[in-house]
């Protein structure tokens, strides 16, 4: 079927009436087969769906925005295009639900990087399609959240954000101030660290996959 995002699908191997969704988002420069190629470590009981960004790179790499650099070799973002994909991935959770039997109200992403970064603005923005993130290895961009988005609803939110203390791509310390963000908002986060760099290690899957089951 087409749907607005090209994707990966793993069949919940139990099934229910409608089942729970995880929908994986990539970090930039990667693709859909990434992150899903942990998909079969998943609980049994959820659709893993792996979306690829909409911005083509090159050779089989994707962005959910472009990153810039100007003349002094400052990186900036372009927060336009992340507003975009954050309206994309809100539409492509409600395709899913439309196409197949995916309970709308357990909807959990996971984001890895770029991609964990839209999972916050995605999640904060609409928080009636999605109930828990894990946001790996991001940060807390407030600039591309919609406006006013202190004021919406978040008592079925649930958010567990980890990052590497060697991280030389993201710094620990745009990391570190997400907690009290979220706390501010009454959103309950779990927030924990790794000595690794820019990816994801055995005990961070292995933390956030008990955090999803818990």
């Amino acid at each position: 079927m087409n749907l607005s995002l090209e994707y990966k699908i793993q069949e919940p191997k139990v099934i229910l009436d409608k089942n729970p969704l995880l929908l994986l988002l990539h970090g930039y420069g990667s693709n859909e087969a990434d992150l899903f190629s942990f998909a079969s470590e998943l609980p049994d009981n959820y659709y893993v769906i792996s979306a690829r960004a909409p911005y083509d790179l090159q050779y089989g790499a994707y962005a959910w925005y472009a990153i810039n650099f100007d003349a002094d070799q400052n990186k900036f973002s372009d927060n336009e295009q992340a507003k975009t994909s954050r309206d994309r991935i809100a539409s492509f959770i409600d395709e899913l639900v439309a196409n197949y039997p995916i309970d709308a109200n357990n909807v959990t992403l996971i984001g890895f990087s770029q991609g964990s970064i839209l999972s916050y603005a995605t999640a904060l923005s609409y928080p009636e399609k999605i109930q828990r993130v894990v946001a790996m290895s991001g940060y807390f961009n407030e600039e591309i959240i919609k406006e006013g988005f202190e004021n919406n609803d978040f008592k079925n939110l649930k958010i567990f954000a980890s990052h590497g203390t060697v991280d030389q791509v993201i710094p620990i310390d745009w990391a570190r101030k997400t907690p009290a963000i979220l706390e501010k908002l009454n959103i309950p986060v779990v927030y924990k660290e790794y000595p690794v760099g820019h990816g994801v290690s055995p005990q961070n899957f292995f933390d956030f996959k008990n955090w999803l089951i818990g």
